[in-house]
């Protein structure tokens, strides 16, 4: 992980345009990440994820799915990316879709974290806790290596789940359930 001094939303979108083989985000105090690529079975495993949520939402006109390639902007300025993210339709601002070169400025409702072989758990889980504290409502971190999922919400709870779990979209995703087994 690589840091850097501050850097503006314009030099973060220029950076990543010029260097599509790394992945970056923004901390909240402006210095820079660097995230290596993930694993064959990481990049699996981010597909299923997406390719579940995208079908649920679609299929119900729930909103919109994006995948960790989108940068969202938190209200205590940090950007960041997570596997999948979710944004229920009725929160979708005019205009959303408008704009190739910029980040999505809306607080997800719900996002997925897949820990990577590289992947610090406690790094994911203080990035977990910064989602739920800048208004994301729900959080899934899936946990391959240790095989579970810890849930986080927008109450502040959290909920470790073992690897026979149906992890549930709660109120935030209706209906949607996904078998953590398959996803580790």
């Amino acid at each position: 992980m690589l840091q850097s001094s501050y850097i503006n939303d314009q030099e973060l979108m220029l950076l990543s345009r010029q260097n599509p083989q790394f992945r970056f985000e923004r901390n909240a105090d402006g210095t820079l990440k660097t995230m290596t690529p993930t694993g064959k079975i990481s990049g699996n495993r981010e597909a299923k994820a997406i390719a579940y949520l995208l079908t649920w939402v679609e299929k119900n006109n729930l909103g919109e799915v994006f995948s960790s390639s989108c940068g969202v902007k938190l209200p205590n300025g940090a950007i960041r990316s997570a596997d999948a993210i979710f944004v229920a339709r009725e929160r979708l601002p005019e205009g959303w879709d408008q704009g190739e070169d910029e980040f999505l400025n809306i607080v997800p409702d719900f996002v997925i974290e897949i820990r990577s072989k590289s992947d610090n758990l406690e790094d994911l889980k203080t990035k977990m806790q910064e989602y739920i504290e800048n208004g994301v409502k729900l959080g899934w971190l899936i946990d391959r290596k240790n095989k579970q999922a810890l849930v986080y919400r927008a109450d502040g709870s959290m909920t470790q789940y073992p690897e026979d779990s149906l992890l549930s979209g709660e109120g935030v995703v209706p209906g949607f359930t996904l078998s953590l087994r398959s996803m580790l």
